[in-house]
């Protein structure tokens, strides 16, 4: 038996030492696993990669589509209501897509299509339960169930779309998954505010930059973008929208919409959707009376009556009283001698104070932001052409007006009022200073605000109106009510004003101020008077630029006028659009 001789300690030390000759390899790193590691792309490079393209185009068509949401909620629930946890719930969207992240099967992504399809078959179904879900619990829930999942899902699949195409290291932290996350949610969020101003540019110039045309072309883009996507769920939620949902502007749907209506004596004369919001034209044919309507509020409404007893009236008689107390301005005492009158009126309505100053001999010319409003109120309010008018903002007319214009109105009546809010910017002291320069030095001035009296906003725009103006009266349009009795003291409140001090004083009216309607028989002499001390004196006045203490309560205000106009109208006709 052979034995095996050991081997020597100089043997073991120069196996463990290399020769001269032997080439030295550096260690493996720790992410070395057999395969060669990529060296980081350009710029260029990852933007050009499919996969970037498609998470950045999941991002736009996400914020695409969160404004176009909003819009589909306003007829029903109202602008600002509507607006007030949207951008709470997009944020949690985005949050809920991060931690879901690796979670979802990659075959989901092949739902999203279809389900953007059916999402205004969805909003019309969940539109039917507004008065039980109330405000603003209503749309929260409408877009948990439409927008934020969508959102969701786009910006989920963005994400695995991204970190598909980013390496990591073995030991990849947290924070450094989170950092294109982050990328995104800042993209989306620049995309949103911007698409949103995009949108309202478009929309109401035909079927397409509808509501629904806008919800269904975005819908396709999700189709093109994702080509994996199931199509033939989407087949009847088209269909549908197209034949028998009545928010659809079609003439089809429009029929559809009429004959719901007919079940409760109303019908619609005319629609459109334009840069203020849904506006629309609707007749009660039980009680005989006409509206225009502007998103959740109604901008005006007049009686009508039988031909025979027309000839006895010069204008027709509002179903609120409060454009009637406008026409009062006529009445103050003091006014110029002068026989030939002229007067500005700021939002036009269905025109029923202009139309009374016109009837008068008034050289009247109306600011009016949208152009559907000054053609619906001509084609179905009968108001006069006779008049001088200008279709745009306000705000940019009245600040460029020259020095030749100033001291040019007798009147002017300050009555701006959309989708349940007013116009903060037409109430800061910069705006009813350029307003003052318009006026005559003995002119007046009639300003209609919409709001609750319980709350600082009456408080902080009385206080700036009598900044400008030194004299003033304010009267609101009904009686106060009983303390206790209601929850809301949401009413329409005129300041009468002066450019000079002086006492407001109204004169006794004579047959003729009346134009042989009733309704200013009974309510052009204004009569509910409120007194100073209901308004707390003491304070900021509103300043352009400084509108967020307005804002902040404005969507309180917005929120009890839902409430008033659901008493006024049938929830069907809100539900309905």
């Amino acid at each position: 038996m052979t034995r095996r001789a050991k081997p020597s300690k100089n043997v073991a030390k120069q196996s463990a030492t290399p020769s001269h000759n032997a080439t030295l390899h550096p260690p493996p790193s720790r992410t070395d696993t057999g395969s060669t590691e990529k060296s980081p792309k350009s710029v260029l490079a990852t933007l050009t990669d499919a996969k970037v393209q498609r998470a950045l185009q999941l991002i736009l068509l996400a914020a695409l589509y969160a404004p176009i949401s909003q819009l589909n909620l306003s007829p029903v629930y109202g602008e600002i209501p509507a607006a007030l946890y949207h951008r709470y719930g997009l944020t949690a969207s985005f949050m809920v897509a991060f931690a879901l992240r690796g979670y979802l099967p990659p075959w989901a992504s092949r739902l999203i299509t279809p389900f953007c399809f059916w999402i205004p078959g969805i909003q019309f179904f969940l539109f039917r339960f507004s008065s039980t879900l109330g405000n603003p619990l209503g749309p929260m829930i409408t877009e948990l169930l439409t927008c934020y999942p969508l959102v969701l899902l786009s910006i989920y699949y963005a994400i695995q779309y991204l970190n598909e195409i980013t390496t990591f290291s073995e030991s990849r932290s947290s924070l450094g998954e989170a950092v294109p996350s982050m990328g995104l949610f800042m993209l989306f969020s620049v995309l949103h505010r911007a698409c949103k101003v995009f949108i309202s540019s478009l929309l109401g110039h035909g079927f397409l930059t509808s509501r629904i045309g806008m919800q269904l072309i975005v819908a396709s883009l999700y189709g093109m973008v994702l080509q994996n996507s199931i199509l033939w769920p989407s087949l009847p939620a088209v269909a549908f929208t197209m034949v028998a949902n009545p928010h659809c502007t079609l003439s089809r749907t429009t029929e559809v919409l009429n004959h719901t209506l007919a079940l409760y004596d109303y019908t619609l004369l005319e629609r459109k959707e334009s840069i203020t919001g849904y506006i629309s034209v609707l007749e009660d044919n039980q009680r005989g009376f006409r509206v225009m309507r502007c998103d959740h509020s109604l901008l005006g409404g007049e009686w009508k009556l039988p031909p025979q007893r027309r000839v006895q009236r010069k204008v027709a008689d509002p179903i609120y009283s409060i454009f009637v107390m406008l026409e009062a301005v006529r009445l103050v005492e003091g006014a110029s001698p002068s026989p030939h009158k002229t007067a500005l009126n700021i939002g036009l309505g269905i025109g029923t104070a202009p139309s009374a100053l016109i009837h008068h001999g008034v050289n009247t010319t109306v600011m009016e932001l949208d152009p559907v409003v000054h053609e619906f109120a001509i084609k179905y309010f009968d108001f006069p052409h006779n008049h001088s008018y200008y279709i745009g903002n306000a705000i940019h007319a009245v600040t460029a007006a020259t020095s030749t214009e100033a001291n040019s109105y007798d009147y002017i009546i300050h009555d701006v009022f959309t989708g349940g809010a007013e116009p903060v910017e037409l109430f800061t002291t910069e705006f009813l200073s350029g307003v003052h320069r318009l006026l005559k030095p003995d002119g007046v001035i009639a300003i209609n605000y919409a709001g609750d009296l319980a709350m600082p906003t009456s408080s902080l725009i009385y206080r700036t109106i009598i900044s400008v103006f030194p004299s003033c009266r304010v009267f609101r349009e009904d009686e106060a009510p009983a303390p206790g009795v209601k929850r809301d003291d949401f009413t329409n409140m005129v300041f009468f004003c002066r450019k000079r001090k002086g006492a407001i004083k109204f004169r006794k009216p004579v047959a003729a101020d009346f134009l042989g309607s009733g309704a200013r028989q009974e309510f052009l002499v204004p009569k509910h008077e409120i007194d100073q001390s209901e308004f707390n004196t003491e304070g900021a006045v509103l300043r352009s630029g400084e509108t967020k203490e307005l804002e902040k309560w404005q969507a309180k205000s917005a929120l009890g006028h839902w409430r008033v106009m659901r008493t006024v109208l049938p929830d069907v006709i809100w539900e309905n659009w």
